[in-house]
């Protein structure tokens, strides 16, 4: 017998790539440039906009990097979309992209701030969840946007341990955003642990889940650079869902998810709505209503224990809870139901009246999301149930199967919760990409706005939404007009 001859050598990466690796590794360096010539720097002016920056001392540098920056970093994203050469060249390009991004200052918001003062307001014994950062005394209140420095955290108890966890760590305030930040990088590397096995478990390359996920400029600029809590999020719902679609029906591997999904929970409430399909993912054998009702008491069990141990542990309670209903007090045309709501204020001022229509259109949306979900879920199960009953063993409910019906549920739940919610900040759009990126058979469609949705903030946290108010939400405003009637038309299938 001959021995084996060597494994077959990777095929060679083309031109193509190589060129999207470079330009956007030279995107990510302008667009640390740009952190450093104006990013959300602890003394710079707050309430700036897009004019007052170009005339600062280094404002046309610092907007021209910016721009040239995203263009790059977006392009080349964009060019690779249906999938880089292999999974650990997306691994490596992403890595190499985050390199200069994970040593600039913090950008596109100022939010890891207020994640600073929340941490410091409770390791200094104060409730984060009854007071403002302001009225416990924090002494980096001057970098907090004036918006978020009277309002109650609206973080569960995880993320709370984290941020006071970063206060102590990193001792003053240059410390405790560098602590964040590693905080932040822990939770993509678990979600990128993750990436892999759930591609698998749905059906889909690897090297494209990746790429998308983990690739975009979102991910670099506001996850890494601005190091929002998303990321902890994301990696811990991933991971959760990776438990269920790799040990379906197993007690302890439910309870373990719930566990995960519920941590996810407690950092973020959004990762609330993927529970559901995540029942649906841990099931193995046929869909009966019994076996939902037990399934889902497993992942019940582990999710409540989560909370209430999370909750116990930091002495907090549910306290974050009351905090969540200040997560809209800012109102920006990016969420669909506050552009219909600017709009029916325009409209009524135009015949001398005045609304109010904001709350009422964000109130309905709400509802509304609560119907979409229910629709989700149900056709999710009811698509499951069909396949499970089909006697025919080339489309009987396979393992592929079921992960990707529900992943993909879970993914759409997401999307309408980003969508329908009061407000949108470009970095919630990292939330859907990543079970999209595990399930979606095309990629523009959600592609496109999450590339658009880059453009949005400049490096020192101004939102472009804010000085585009009434153009933005008559646009947004018939883009949905349009979806609308486009889906209306469509044949159902």
């Amino acid at each position: 017998m001959t021995a084996p001859g060597p494994p077959f050598p990777p095929p060679p990466v083309s031109l193509a790539a190589l060129r999207a690796r470079y330009a956007g590794l030279v995107g990510a360096v302008l667009l640390a440039v740009a952190g450093y010539l104006g990013g959300a720097l602890p003394d710079a002016p707050l309430g700036a906009t897009p004019t007052s920056i170009w005339r600062a001392p280094d404002g046309p540098a610092t907007l021209t990097c910016w721009l040239i920056g995203t263009m790059l970093l977006v392009g080349a994203w964009w060019s690779l979309r249906e999938g880089a050469p292999s999974t650990r060249w997306a691994y490596v390009t992403a890595g190499l992209w985050a390199l200069p991004l994970l040593v600039a200052p913090p950008m596109g918001s100022r939010d890891v701030y207020s994640y600073a003062c929340q941490g410091w307001t409770y390791a200094h014994g104060v409730d984060p969840y009854t007071v403002g950062v302001a009225a416990a005394g924090c002494p980096w209140l001057d970098t907090v946007a004036p918006i978020w420095r009277d309002t109650p955290a609206p973080y569960g108890p995880v993320f709370m341990l984290l941020a006071a966890l970063a206060v102590s760590l990193g001792g003053g305030l240059t410390g405790t955003i560098v602590a964040l930040r590693v905080i932040a990088v822990a939770g993509l590397l678990l979600a990128a642990l993750c990436l892999p096995g759930l591609a698998r478990a749905a059906g889909v390359p690897a090297r494209r889940a990746v790429w998308l996920a983990l690739a975009g400029p979102l991910v670099g600029v506001h996850l890494v650079a601005g190091a929002h809590n998303d990321a902890v999020m994301l990696g811990l719902l991933l991971c959760g869902l990776l438990v269920v679609v790799r040990r379906p029906g197993r007690p302890a591997g439910l309870l373990l998810a719930g566990a995960l999904l519920g941590l996810a929970v407690t950092v973020k409430a959004s990762a609330v709505v993927v529970v559901p399909f995540a029942v649906l993912a841990g099931m193995p054998g046929r869909y009966t209503v019994r076996a939902l009702l037990r399934h889902c008491g497993w992942l019940a069990g582990g999710l409540l224990a989560a909370l209430l141990v999370t909750s116990a542990v930091s002495g907090l309670g549910f306290g974050w809870v009351g905090g969540l209903t200040h997560s809209g007090d800012s109102e920006q045309w990016t969420s669909p139901p506050t552009a219909v709501g600017f709009v029916i204020d325009y409209a009524g001022a135009l015949v001398g009246r005045d609304p109010q229509a904001v709350p009422v259109v964000r109130a309905v949306a709400l509802l509304l999301l609560a119907g979409v979900l229910v629709v989700l879920w149900w056709r999710a199960w009811q698509t499951l149930r069909g396949l499970s009953e089909v006697a025919a063993p080339e489309v009987r409910c396979t393992r592929v199967a079921r992960s990707r019906v529900a992943l993909h549920g879970a993914a759409v739940a997401l999307v309408a919760t980003v969508v329908l919610s009061p407000v949108f900040h470009p970095w919630y759009a990292t939330w859907p990409l990543a079970l999209l990126a595990l399930t979606a058979a095309r990629t523009t469609w959600f592609v496109l706005p999450t590339a658009a949705a880059a453009f949005l903030a400049l490096p020192d946290g101004t939102n472009l939404a804010r000085v585009t108010k009434a153009p933005g939400a008559l646009a947004m405003t018939a883009l949905l007009l349009t979806v609308l009637v486009r889906t209306a038309r469509r044949r159902p299938r």
